[in-house]
């Protein structure tokens, strides 16, 4: 009960800040507005530009997108806002070809660390005299089992990316900076698969991930996040009576996010001047103090904390405030997006994953449309390289098509693009008719995945559909889950029109997943459920 309860609050949250972000077109057509486009983690902090918005008389909205979709703006040229804020000034390498951003500077930084429960960097002896702890470390203890790990997708999570960066960076040895050759080094290649292929759980978000790791203390040991997060979920856990983690701060593998605040260059005067103004109110001693209240560091990493609260960043979970941390560099543009193709291609942990599709009467016209668009995105690999969504050679692919009854049912092995686009051929040729059943598919499914070798791949359940269940319902669906005993398979649901959401927060508060609106943008929710996997 309480996981289903945990489930639904985590649900409704992410619909009502969905449902905030419906309004965004309309938002951005509001005239003398300023619009900044930013990274989730900045959620925390908005009370603190509101008090500038009012202070000043300046309306200000923000967008939420995650790192790679601001990169992907940024790179399209038609860029609507008026400042960008991403997690790490990677994103905008990536993104700026143009070179609209300018007067971009750090507004706080957060180290991304290894947060492991402390009773077992006991065990490891990596918490008294100062141990050093390497990547290769990491790596051992998760291959003998001692660790289990959660991190965020690489190519969907600026907090995935930046550890992924880190790791790339040791195993090739720590260079200067990470070059193209260096990525297909076959010792960094066996080492990186080796690393990922013992990934316990990814997300998409990092405020999902330590959200889960909370919920799900027991079932793993570690996780990778911002420094603040792991702050946060210290926090968390000692009001449950929990042992904190402690942080560790990889020797040859510390990636920090610096969050940069730029102006996005439309060559108006005017916007130009409350961004300066807005960025100087950020930069100010008393927000600079106010932002360290919440466990991001201002400053000079490592030497200007002087006035943090101990209760904060705590000692006793691995934090030493005096401590000159040396982060990693960042490579050129090129070899981000060389990596993080390699990542979604080669490298990651490969993924199995069973679509359940409506084709029910319902979904007629812009609902069948729009989710036929979407799994074009998906399996015609040229189109999924495109938000880094594209498949490994060991993934496995089903496609389960349902109305009233099961309609159809696919597999794919592996990542041929051929295969791929008969795949998606026929789904292209599916025709909608007939009732609901969400349950039943997701039993199929559940069906499929323990009656294949899923040893190895990251399983989960994609439901898409617009509707109430007409046959079966939650309670028939928890009885044939047990019969199945398929183990934890977590359910992410896309919502059309005017699917159930009490249906859908049951299913995926139940299963750890979770339910994004595909209503206004649907690839945008199909990213984020994909970046799960």
């Amino acid at each position: 009960m309480k996981r289903w309860i945990i489930g639904v609050l985590v649900s409704f949250i992410i619909g009502t800040f969905s449902a905030c972000q419906l309004n965004e077109e309309n938002l951005l057509n509001q005239s003398g507005a300023f619009h900044i486009v930013s990274g989730s983690e900045n959620i925390t902090l908005e009370p603190i530009i509101q008090r500038w918005s009012q202070k000043n008389k300046v309306k200000v909205n923000i967008s939420y997108k995650g790192s790679l979709e601001i990169a992907q703006i940024l790179e399209s040229g038609a860029v609507s806002y008026d400042a960008v804020w991403p997690a790490n000034s990677m994103w905008i390498t990536l993104g700026d070809s143009k070179k609209m951003v300018k007067n971009s500077e750090s507004i706080m930084r957060s180290p991304v660390v290894l947060a492991i429960k402390k009773s077992l960097a006991n065990q490891l002896n990596w918490v008294t005299g100062n141990p050093t702890v390497f990547v290769r470390d990491l790596l051992e203890n998760m291959e003998n089992g001692k660790i289990r790990l959660m991190m965020t997708s690489a190519s969907q999570s600026n907090s995935g990316a930046s550890a992924y960066f880190s790791f790339l960076n040791a195993f090739a040895g720590n260079p200067d900076v990470l070059q193209s050759e260096d990525l297909v080094k076959p010792e960094l290649k066996n080492q990186i698969k080796h690393l990922l292929g013992e990934v316990n759980r990814t997300s998409e978000s990092s405020g999902f991930l330590k959200t889960l790791f909370v919920q799900k203390y027991e079932q793993f040991d570690a996780m990778i996040n911002y420094e603040s997060l792991a702050i946060e979920a210290n926090q968390s856990l000692i009001k449950e009576g929990k042992e904190p983690l402690f942080l560790i701060y990889l020797a040859d593998g510390l990636a920090i996010s610096d969050s940069p605040f730029g102006y996005v260059d439309h060559n108006d005067s005017k916007k130009l001047e409350q961004f300066t103004s807005l960025q100087s109110y950020l930069l100010s001693d008393p927000i600079q103090k106010e932002i360290l209240s919440f466990g991001r560091r201002t400053g000079l990493i490592g030497i200007n904390l002087t006035e943090a609260d101990p209760t904060i960043f705590n000692p006793e979970w691995g934090i030493d405030i005096k401590k000159t941390l040396s982060p990693i560099k960042f490579p050129s543009a090129a070899v981000i997006r060389e990596a993080l193709d390699l990542y979604q291609s080669a490298f990651r942990k490969p993924s199995f994953t069973v679509f359940c599709l409506d084709f029910s009467g319902s979904m007629a016209g812009e609902g069948e449309n729009q989710l036929k668009a979407a799994m074009k995105q998906l399996l015609l690999q040229e189109e999924a390289k495109k938000h880094l969504l594209q498949a490994t050679p060991d993934d496995v692919t089903i496609i389960i098509t349902f109305n009233g009854d099961i309609i159809n049912q696919w597999m794919v092995n592996g990542n041929d693009p051929d295969n791929m686009l008969s795949l998606f051929q026929k789904v292209q040729s599916s025709e909608t008719n007939d009732g609901t059943d969400i349950y039943e598919p997701i039993i199929k499914a559940l069906e499929s995945i323990k009656t294949e070798n899923t040893k190895g791949n990251n399983p989960a359940i994609i439901l898409m559909t617009d509707g109430k269940s007409n046959e079966n319902n939650f309670e028939w669906m928890k009885t044939e889950m047990q019969r199945i005993n398929a183990g934890f398979v977590p359910i992410f649901c896309i919502t059309f029109g005017d699917a159930d959401p009490k249906e859908l927060n049951e299913i995926s508060g139940f299963t750890d997943g979770f339910v994004y609106d595909g209503v206004k943008d649907l690839i945008a929710a199909f990213k984020k459920a994909k970046g799960n996997n």
